[in-house]
């Protein structure tokens, strides 16, 4: 069984790299499928990760076009609210 990811310590998001923006968990779950790898480049709305809450799929989508910096996750993670999925650069 895969532990949860562990919560922000800050309200802030600092990617490793300095520069981008961090795509978040809107609910707790398991990591159903990675739709990107470091380097893709991405389109706002484009589907990056499917999250499995609440016995539904749901889909976490770009909010910005840009280059994905890194995956934060792997398929089979469980995820708490508000942990980061992705950074987008």
């Amino acid at each position: 069984m895969a532990r949860p990811a562990a919560a922000p310590s800050s309200g802030a998001a600092a990617p490793s790299s300095g520069t981008g923006a961090t795509v978040k968990s809107p609910l707790p779950g398991i990591i159903l499928d990675v739709k990107c790898k470091a380097g893709d480049v991405v389109k706002r709305g484009q589907t990056l990760i499917i999250l499995e809450a609440m016995k539904m799929e749901n889909s976490i989508n770009a909010d910005r076009d840009g280059s994905i910096v890194e995956v934060k996750v792997n398929k089979g993670d469980s995820v708490l609210e508000n942990a980061d999925l992705v950074v987008i650069g």
